[in-house]
């Protein structure tokens, strides 16, 4: 278990984008004073880069770099002392980011968002606000560090995932994959040089897609959908082994959702990693050993009420069959955590969980439907783009999440 993840605690979702302004600055102060009044001790986050055209920040501009779109002053000035430093400290990566992104101009958003983030990260911890990152398992196509590191990437084959209950067709995502023999012979180095990037912004880091690294889906170039792909051996042990020996303990989540088997959970447990389990797939009547069933979870875990690739607690709720509604209630039910709005009822339930950590989506405190969801996995268009109104989570929204929190030992 992750030292920082000791205890029973309890964190709300919410990317900075889908902040009022849709940008750090005071609107991301006010969120952490009210994570401190609702009696929570994390905020999760998206990755940071610079999106693609569809706003993903899975298919980010940079591995390392953040996006200039979430300053709160982006016109801040910048001394030629400070983008010497930054240079010095970020040698690994910023020369190739300088390079495709604008020059001195790039960089000195580096720094502006370095100084915004390094406040707005003291604030947080001074309020025991804990901040958790999320790495993509991929780079996008064309990206500084598929342009700057050709060597480490794979041709002929793309990245994606098979069919399973999110896409029939599978998904492809598209991005290049990583030819893993040649960041073998280099020691791993552009990884560990990356989670040295994400430890330098955050306490903790989701890494997205941990089934990948033992073995990853890998589609021909040019196809049309993810069904024609086929497995290919990951790095397993040895990335995680490399990358520890240079940065110590590594706190880590793996996101370890879709066709997980036995060896992908064996790396996990080995490593020590909480894994996840989403309440939203924990009610199948035709699963009754399924991990993400309540009475399943695990002390070493991450207990979610959905994911950004999920609808809300309500959304899904208001479109759920009989059979799994009715399940869901005789589980509220027994719990003793009815509340009259169900998805309240289903953020005491994740609360209960045995789980060391709870976290909600902000939609799902804010009992919004479907309009709010964050992505629709299969896509091309229309995600990533909720925001939150100005005011929105209340008062007494905090004081309902605190209660719930203290109930549950959390707060």
């Amino acid at each position: 278990m992750n030292a920082q993840l000791s205890g029973r605690t309890a964190g709300v979702q919410l990317h900075p984008t889908s902040l009022p302004a849709g940008r750090l600055g005071d609107d991301a102060y006010r969120f952490v004073d009210w994570l401190a009044a609702a009696g929570q001790s994390w905020w999760q986050m998206l990755p940071l880069g610079p999106p693609d055209r569809a706003r993903s920040p899975y298919k980010a501009q940079s591995a390392f770099a953040a996006w200039r779109g979430l300053l709160g002053d982006p016109a801040a000035s910048v001394s030629d002392d400070e983008i010497d430093a930054f240079r010095a400290r970020e040698a690994f990566w910023i020369g190739d980011w300088e390079r495709v992104a604008g020059g001195r101009r790039a960089v000195a958003d580096q720094v502006r968002f370095d100084r915004e983030w390094r406040a707005l990260r003291t604030y947080a911890r001074e309020r025991a606000i804990g901040l958790i990152g999320d790495i993509p398992i991929y780079v996008a196509p064309g990206s500084a560090d598929h342009l700057a590191w050709p060597q480490l990437f794979r041709a002929g084959e793309v990245a994606g995932a098979p069919p399973d209950g999110y896409s029939d067709r599978g998904q492809l995502w598209g991005n290049p994959l990583y030819d893993w023999p040649a960041l073998q012979r280099r020691r791993y180095a552009w990884w560990t040089e990356r989670l040295r990037r994400t430890f330098a912004l955050f306490d903790v880091a989701r890494i997205d897609h941990f089934r990948g690294l033992v073995a990853y889906w890998a589609v021909p170039e040019g196809a049309a959908d993810a069904r024609g792909g086929h497995w290919r051996r990951g790095p397993g042990r040895a990335l995680f082994d490399a990358m520890s020996r240079e940065l110590g303990a590594l706190a880590l989540i793996a996101e370890d959702l879709g066709v997980i088997t036995a060896p992908v959970e064996r790396l996990r447990r080995s490593l020590g990693f909480p894994g996840m389990v989403v309440m939203q797939f924990g009610f199948d009547p035709d699963d009754p050993d399924g991990p993400h069933r309540l009475e399943n979870h695990e002390v070493n875990s991450v207990v979610y009420t959905g994911t950004h690739d999920q609808d809300t607690l309500r959304g899904w709720w208001e479109s759920l069959p009989v059979a799994t509604r009715n399940a869901a209630v005789a589980r509220i039910a027994a719990a003793g955590v009815e509340e009259p709005e169900p998805w309240w009822s289903m953020i005491r339930l994740a609360y209960s969980s045995p789980a060391r950590l709870a976290m909600a989506q902000a939609q799902d405190v804010l009992g919004l439907g479907s309009e709010a969801r964050m992505n629709t996995p299969g896509r091309a268009t229309g995600s990533w783009r909720w925001r939150m109104a100005p005011g929105a989570l209340t008062a007494e929204h905090a004081k309902r999440l605190r209660a719930a929190a203290e109930e549950a030992g959390r707060a």
